[in-house]
């Protein structure tokens, strides 16, 4: 028997990230930080990485995402484009943001 694959979205900046409807962001107030929480998995994201999940509403786009930041950490929107980018990538590939 085969199982279908599943198919990979490719990120656009016209793409307005969200968690997935299994995914929430969670305050654990024993360590002190937040976490990613999804079925069976826990994951802890560093404070770049939770400032770009909170933008991930499904309202902002890629390229708002990118001008918050940009903002955000006074830095160019040219010197975080690829990071940014590659994140949301990754986490969509995890299947816990969706574009």
């Amino acid at each position: 028997m085969m199982t279908p694959q599943r198919q990979r979205i490719l990120l656009s900046h016209r793409s307005t990230p969200a968690l997935k409807p299994h995914v929430r962001l969670q305050y654990d107030k024993v360590r002190q930080a937040w976490a990613l929480l999804s079925p069976e998995k826990v994951f802890w994201p560093d404070e770049v990485s939770l400032d770009i999940l909170r933008l991930c509403d499904g309202t902002h786009s890629v390229t708002r995402i990118l001008e918050e930041l940009s903002m955000q950490y006074d830095a160019p929107i040219e010197e975080i484009t690829a990071d940014v980018e590659t994140f949301l990538q990754d986490w969509s590939d995890r299947s816990l943001v969706a574009l």
